[in-house]
């Protein structure tokens, strides 16, 4: 059955990923980023319907209309998956006031905003999927990262909660948490890495592969895979599935 899906951050990486992959399954798909450009570039890779929604996430009333919009033209969201997020890579006690209100912004507040406008017509259909990228630092806490686990840490409570809340509706809310994937995002670490420690692009890069047990970094393409069966099954709920090869077993 074709469902409406709404995904976050869908201009690149896990988020292209993910609306390639729920659209080849015959779901209709709306790709929320910042830029026009590059959704629009997904969208035309996509093999079924879709729907191009320019966003910020982090603007509560940008986000609403976004929402509406995909109602106006399609109906109420079935399915969402809150990929957007970004990190900064700081000690802690370098960490500004505003790094830290940024990331709880964009990986905290903007999942809890989009369950929150997502969740009441999903309860009264009796049938909803919500699919939050998370991290392993969700479970761990991790250097230089302070604010960015801390996010993800909280994104993990507030989809365990959700999760207990709808148990009962036909809805599923869980997390999905990988590991260091091939995308932009991780060319920035690999950058900051480079830069303070004076390695090559490539061994930059080479750290984090060797941080995972299988040797490489994860594809776009497996986390995707995760969110598919989150999506596909009933069963599963209020868990946060790790991709990552490995290193963080749970």
């Amino acid at each position: 059955m074709s469902r409406v899906c709404m995904v976050t951050g869908a201009g690149q990486g896990v988020g292209r990923a993910v609306a390639l992959s729920l659209s080849a399954s015959g779901h209709r798909v709306a790709l929320v980023a910042r830029g026009t450009e590059r959704l629009e570039s997904v969208a035309a890779e996509l093999p079924g319907p879709a729907l191009v929604v320019p966003a910020d996430v982090t603007d509560a009333a940008a986000l609403d209309a976004a929402f509406a919009a995909v109602e106006g033209e399609w109906g109420p969201v079935e399915v969402l998956v809150s990929n957007a997020g970004s990190g900064t890579a700081a000690p802690l006690v370098d960490t500004t006031d505003e790094q830290w209100q940024q990331a709880l912004e964009l990986n905290l507040t903007a999942p809890f905003r989009c369950m929150r406008r997502a969740l009441p017509s999903m309860v009264e259909a009796r049938w909803g999927r919500v699919v939050v990228i998370a991290s392993v630092v969700a479970k761990r806490g991790e250097s230089q990262v302070s604010a960015y686990s801390a996010s993800k840490h909280g994104v993990l409570g507030l989809v365990r909660a959700a999760a207990a809340e709808v148990a009962r509706s036909g809805v599923t809310v869980n997390a999905v948490c990988p590991g260091y994937v091939d995308t932009p995002m991780t060319d920035t670490t690999v950058e900051a890495i480079a830069q303070r420690t004076g390695r090559s692009l490539e061994d930059a890069r080479q750290v984090l592969a060797r941080r995972q047990p299988i040797g490489r970094l994860v594809t776009p393409d497996e986390v995707a895979q995760a969110v598919d069966l989150c999506v596909g099954s009933a069963a599963i709920n209020g868990q946060g599935i790790n991709v990552d090869g490995g290193a963080v077993q749970s």
